[in-house]
């Protein structure tokens, strides 16, 4: 059983634009399920610079960082993990008695979630996007031996920059059809571009396969799209969850059971109480 909170209770966080009740609610239900000492609770902020202070002036255990400060945060910290260090992109923070390291969670659940779906690194892919998600998909490509792929943002300068760090090409829009489609902005988030198509029908329609990175929500207009076309799918929701259970362990140091996940993934889902 979960001791009440107390003093001794370890306080972990999130920092997001938009901050969701996703990991809130994955990280208390294992806390609960293994009683652990812990609490989660998500914030966001307008002073990155005092939020990464309070972190480790007030011994915040680990937190969470999601788009726009997974770059942003990096001069902040004290260190990083060879997963940050090698993309230049920060989503976990772990505070060891006030020394912060920088950790990237991102890049190990999307290439597991390609490993899975037996996604062929000889198909060509176009991945939208050209921030620290974007980084982390394109490491997870490459490293995966993708070599046919281009990256797609409007913004020409980070597009291409991006693109140059990965040996891949840049282009500011989709041109003509592409096997695999991979979606790392927030078109189609909840409370942005949410009814907007992360790439033109006609693009999807041609695919093999459709990776979303967007969690929220579990199924977005690209999403639907493909699977109304029948394409092979990779949900955002998926990588929430592996990335999510990846900072659960670097937190505490405990290993949830598969079925302990698979319950806290649920209950943040909202499919059960």
């Amino acid at each position: 059983m979960k001791p009440p909170i107390g003093r001794d209770t370890q306080l972990c966080m999130s920092l997001a634009a938009r901050p969701g009740n996703f990991g809130s609610r994955f990280h208390n239900r294992l806390y609960e399920r293994l009683g652990l000492d812990y609490v989660y609770k998500a914030f966001t902020t307008t002073d990155l610079e005092g939020a990464v202070r309070g972190i480790r002036a007030l011994g915040i255990r680990g937190c969470a960082v999601s788009m726009p400060f997974k770059e942003a945060v990096i001069p902040l910290l004290d260190a990083l993990a060879g997963s940050a260090a090698a993309i230049d992109s920060v989503n976990t923070i772990v505070n060891d008695d006030g020394r912060l390291t920088g950790y990237n969670t991102d890049y190990s659940a999307v290439r597991d979630l390609l490993d899975r779906a037996g996604v062929d690194p000889a198909l060509p892919f176009a991945l939208r996007g050209s921030g620290g998600m974007a980084k982390a998909v394109a490491a997870a490509l490459r490293d995966r031996g993708h070599r046919d792929g281009t990256i797609v943002a409007r913004n020409e300068a980070k597009g291409r920059a991006l693109a140059d760090s990965y040996g891949f090409d840049w282009r500011a829009e989709v041109d003509g059809g592409t096997a695999v489609l991979v979606n790392a902005t927030p078109i189609g988030m909840t409370g942005g571009d949410e009814d907007a198509l992360a790439f033109p029908p006609h693009a999807i329609a041609r695919c093999a396969v459709a990776f979303e990175v967007v969690a929220i929500p579990a199924e977005t207009p690209f999403l639907r799209a493909a699977r109304e076309r029948g394409k092979i799918t990779i949900a955002g929701a998926d990588v929430a969850v592996l990335q999510a259970l990846e900072q659960f362990i670097l937190y505490t140091g405990a290993r949830p059971s598969d079925a302990d996940v698979a319950h806290a993934a649920a209950f943040a889902r909202g499919e059960i109480d």
